[in-house]
């Protein structure tokens, strides 16, 4: 299959690429560069850079003729979200909307998106959430991810396109940035080796279900043949705090740092954690890389 991937010199949209690319498809990634890097594109997969908000989309598609969209181009920054909410419905819900109608025009059969399982669930009415929680998302980020999924919805009725929507717990491993406010095990990963401060906002007991990048991929790859439309949590159904991440890096990395706290962001999730059964059921899939094996082939990247 021909498979285009937005987003694919990201973190998470590389590593999908690079999956496809293994299984022998045929992979165009767009990509504008803004926070993903030219280095994490394969090779072997024909590269535009280029923003999703662009008219040129239209020619890409009409170029390229992709049988499937894999849509991981976003505006991930949560925070950046709360400050501009204006750009980010820009960017994530006009980009989308944009891909969307090329999709139409060029006769795509079927989008998997990158969706969010904490941020559009909010904070939780029961422990894990499935897909069927109540979506009360706290953020902008959050309600442009939902809010994509019912024009998904849209998409599928009217024009016959399908999707399978794949809402992420909080993905970590090789090439998640260490810089930027999202990814807190880069963050750590990066300090700890560099022996530079990491601090742990709050007391750190806010939990988060930790995903490794593989089995994300693993989900694309089990998207691609699935028959019909969609929407599963991607996630490991464990909830694990935030001391336990720095402690179990600080193990790993064999540094000696020390705990430090400093006052907790305002509006933080105190826990997130995802029913992922749906996806094993129908999907087959379930996460096969621990805590453990994930963090410590995350430290090796950053080495």
């Amino acid at each position: 299959m021909k498979i285009l991937v937005t987003g694919g010199a990201g973190f998470i949209g590389s590593n999908v690429a690079d999956g496809f690319i293994r299984k022998g498809h045929k992979v165009v990634i767009i990509d504008n560069l803004s926070t993903g890097l030219k280095s994490n594109v394969n090779r072997k997969a024909r590269f535009y850079e280029v923003d999703i908000r662009s008219a040129v989309i239209d020619k890409i598609f009409e170029k390229t003729k992709p049988d499937i969209l894999c849509h991981h181009a976003a505006q991930i920054d949560v925070r950046k979200s709360t400050d501009d909410p204006i750009f980010d419905a820009d960017v994530n819900v006009i980009g989308s909307l944009n891909l969307l109608n090329a999709c139409v025009r060029h006769k795509v059969k079927k989008v998997i998106f990158a969706s969010t399982g904490g941020a559009i669930y909010g904070e939780q009415d029961y422990f894990p959430a499935d897909e069927n929680h109540p979506a009360n998302p706290l953020s902008p980020y959050g309600v442009t991810k939902l809010t994509i999924e019912k024009y998904l919805h849209f998409y599928r009725e009217t024009y016959g396109i399908d999707f399978v929507s794949l809402r992420y717990a909080n993905v970590y491993g090789p090439r998640q940035n260490p810089y930027g406010e999202a990814g807190v095990v880069a963050i750590f990963a990066e300090r700890l080796l560099t022996d530079k401060k990491a601090v742990i906002n709050g007391d750190g007991t806010q939990t988060r279900d930790f995903v490794f990048v593989d089995d994300v991929v693993e989900s694309n790859l089990l998207a691609l043949n699935y028959p019909k439309s969609d929407i599963f949590n991607i996630g490991t159904g464990i909830e694990t705090d935030i001391n336990s991440i720095f402690r179990l890096l600080r193990k790993i990395t064999s540094s000696k740092q020390r705990e430090t706290h400093v006052p907790p962001k305002p509006g933080e999730q105190q826990r997130s954690v995802l029913d992922c059964s749906k996806a094993e059921r129908l999907l087959k899939w379930k996460p096969k890389n621990s805590l453990q094996k994930g963090m410590a082939q995350t430290v090796d990247f950053f080495q």
